[in-house]
């Protein structure tokens, strides 16, 4: 009889090649269970930028919604395409892009069972984006992709290429300070535990010791340095305060902890011509 193992969590180095297989597995695996468990918060045609609930209809990083018309628009890391939905209904051209076939599986999933338009999805690597220079006029990513590679800057400067001069590229990721306390949402999340300077990877591992989930660190100015190294211009960055109605706990993102410290970090980029 099998027994599975428990992946052992630790902090080590991970390539991009481990890290893209590691991830393309475990969202895999784990696509249903997270679309079962957020699904309800996440909408099936709401843009949301992180578990605060930040929404793109009241924030308008990418613009106001009736410039969103006729726009091409690239969601890397689109999970289940809901962002790309909403922004579908505001008349723009979408293209949701993810790593995992399961999670664009419950794109298909959802649009037919809204009786909606199907959105254009593809199935690749944010590292090596299957599409010409200049393809599109946004791009966007809710906690998409650039948590999970090794070699964000990579990613950006693929983004960059797809995007036509002046494109504007929006991207959020955990806060970074969140590294230096337990991913815990109650009490015990509170008091750091850890170097926020400590960038080595979180990696959990099969018993063989081989990566199944991977998850890269960059300090707040590694950030900010990658998106200039992209060929960006930095012109926000946003940390969404915890509203007063949100009561939902995800993972270690809870109302306790987000009235004290930020969970989400925004950039707001600009493709430089």
């Amino acid at each position: 009889m099998n027994q599975e193992h428990e992946p052992e969590a630790t902090r080590r180095d991970a390539s991009d090649t481990e890290s893209s297989r590691a991830n393309r597995g475990w969202w895999d695996r784990n696509a249903d269970e997270y679309q079962s468990e957020h699904g309800a918060f996440l909408g099936d045609d709401r843009f949301v930028w992180g578990p605060e609930g930040l929404d793109e209809a009241d924030a308008g990083l990418l613009g106001p919604a009736e410039g969103l018309k006729g726009q091409r628009v690239l969601e890397v890391g689109a999970g289940a395409a809901q962002c790309s939905r909403w922004l579908a209904a505001q008349g723009a051209r979408p293209v949701a892009l993810d790593l995992s076939h399961r999670q664009l599986q419950h794109a298909l999933r959802i649009a037919e069972a809204t009786d909606g338009d199907a959105t254009a999805l593809v199935e690749a690597d944010a590292g090596a984006l299957p599409f010409r220079d200049g393809s599109f006029d946004l791009a966007c990513s809710a906690y998409g992709a650039l948590p999970f590679v090794a070699d964000p800057v990579r990613v950006l400067r693929e983004v960059r290429r797809v995007l036509r001069p002046g494109g504007r590229f929006v991207f959020s990721v955990t806060h970074p300070i969140r590294w230096a306390f337990p991913d815990e949402p109650g009490p015990e999340g509170l008091s750091v535990a850890a170097s926020y300077f400590d960038r080595t990877p979180y990696v959990e591992q099969d018993e063989t010791g081989r990566a199944v989930y991977v998850e890269h660190h960059r300090t707040l100015g590694d950030r900010v340095r990658d998106v200039v190294a992209g060929g960006f211009r930095l012109v926000d960055l946003v940390e969404p305060e915890w509203p007063e109605g949100n009561t939902q706990e995800w993972g270690g993102w809870s109302p306790l902890r987000g009235h004290l410290i930020p969970g989400t970090a925004i950039f707001v980029c600009v493709a430089e011509g």
